[in-house]
């Protein structure tokens, strides 16, 4: 058994919250931490800040991490076939929970020991250059388990640049091999940091009671990807477009019930209230540009002249846009049907898939080659091959497709995570939930300690 680390507390399964597993929290749980830098590739660049952080150290970190992907490709099925490449372990399983924990458990030794050394922000590093910081470079890449113990001295060689890779892949950003200012960043971020964000992770588990089956499908928000796992390995994984930071995307579990090609768009009312509302302020002509028709409460058409665009009252009608080419949907819609009205769909903007920063929608999901992810869905039902549902969108029109048998599905926040290989992932927290977890998390644990010392709830403590 592990020998306790001074400083570390162990909040386990008490009476007090006999709904929690333990959580780990770290030294240093209400310290300051690094502001972390904008990491550079699929769901991590942009106007966030980005993560990263250092895994378990392993005897053979090249076990432990993922290959280093190509760059993104161009088209949807390419950039597919190249998130599938990184690993086929799945972000969320079974075991999920518990790995997390084994993981905080191995980093809160590390911090214990002084964590890993901070490089100097003016670092220079050069592939075949012997540069002052290499051998710290080394040292860092070494505690986190991306570099052999073997190779803690030298110029920045192949070994070291492989390394820096690792680090990369396992953190969302490119896997060049080069030391750029937002990698250089993500390594000097703390292992405290690091803890916290398993923490947190771990704590979102807690009561997500999600029904794994043998095929399912996961969402990870802060990584933009969703994976469709079958006996328990991804053979589907598809870049997303998930919600802003002002307009998250909920986290939730749910059944994938049918397949709709060329989907019409009812628009919700906040945006119809907002968004719409101002178009149609400043163009009257907008409705009609965008194949919209406004809808009274039986579905009937009324003028949208007689509208009142002002956007100061709830709109007691229905804008729905009809399908086709420029549908905001797409081609595809998945329906899940969920108490938050989202669903994973198709895009007439899939040029944003190419981008690095992707928490733009709504709060529902935009699924990269979408239609690969509808085929796998509908596998079991002969008739709705991939070649089949792309000419019956290429007729244009509207066709509704039952599941023969329900998929689950689950939208989760994991800012970290490690899968079945021992590999450690870390990503930005864009909706900047993990502190706010933690921080309620400990006031609950504060009120219950202290509950259970006072006469008039101490039975709270029962």
């Amino acid at each position: 058994m592990r020998a306790p680390v001074a400083g570390l507390v162990l909040m386990g399964k008490t009476r007090q919250m006999s709904k929690r597993h333990a959580v780990i929290i770290a030294v240093g749980l209400l310290a300051s931490t690094s502001v972390l830098a904008q990491t550079e590739t699929t769901g991590q660049a942009g106007p966030k800040a980005g993560t990263s952080s250092g895994t378990v150290p392993a005897a053979n970190p090249a076990h432990a991490a993922p290959k280093a992907a190509a760059a993104p490709a161009s088209t949807a099925e390419s950039r597919s076939a190249a998130a599938l490449a990184l690993t086929h372990e799945p972000t969320y399983d079974e075991g999920t929970a518990q790995r997390i924990k084994d993981a905080a458990l191995s980093y809160s030794d590390l911090a214990v020991r002084g964590g890993w050394p901070t490089i100097p922000a003016d670092a220079k590093f050069a592939l075949g250059v012997q540069g002052a910081n290499d051998d710290l470079l080394r040292k860092r890449l070494i505690l986190s388990g991306d570099l052999a113990a073997d190779r803690a001295s030298g110029a920045f060689d192949q070994d070291l640049a492989d390394a820096v890779k690792r680090f990369q892949a396992r953190h969302g950003l490119a896997p060049t091999g080069t030391m750029t200012p937002r990698t250089l960043a993500a390594m000097n971020v703390s292992v405290q940091k690091r803890i916290r964000q398993l923490e947190a992770s771990l704590e979102r588990l807690e009561n997500n009671n999600f029904s794994f089956g043998q095929r399912y499908v996961v969402v990870n928000i802060p990584a933009a990807f969703a994976e469709a796992v079958e006996n328990d390995v991804v053979v589907r994984r598809y870049r997303v477009i998930v919600g802003k930071t002002e307009k998250p995307s909920p986290t939730l579990t749910a059944q994938i019930t049918g397949v709709v090609l060329n989907p019409t768009w009812t628009v919700p009312s906040s945006i119809a209230k907002t968004e719409i509302s101002a178009h149609m302020r400043k163009d009257p002509t907008y409705l009609s540009r965008m194949h919209m028709e406004v809808l009274d409460a039986h579905d009937n058409p009324i003028d949208p002249h007689s509208v009142d665009w002002s956007g100061t009252h709830t709109p007691n009608f229905t804008v729905r846009q009809q399908n086709g080419a420029f549908n905001a949907l797409g081609a595809v819609k998945i329906d899940m049907p969920n108490s938050y009205s989202v669903y994973m769909h198709d895009t007439n903007q899939r040029n944003l898939f190419s981008d690095d920063y992707r928490f733009d929608s709504h709060g529902c999901s935009r699924v990269d080659n979408v239609r690969d992810l509808a085929a796998w869905l509908l596998k079991d039902q002969p008739k709705w091959t991939r070649a089949a549902i792309d000419a019956e969108i290429a007729t244009g029109q509207h066709q509704e497709v039952a599941m023969a048998r329900k998929v689950p599905v689950a939208w989760i926040y994991l800012t970290a995570w490690m899968t079945k290989d021992q590999t450690i992932q870390f990503r930005n927290d864009v909706y900047n939930q993990d502190e706010q977890l933690l921080e309620a998390t400990a006031e609950e644990a504060a009120f219950f300690s202290n509950a259970g010392n006072h006469p008039l709830t101490a039975h709270m403590a029962q």
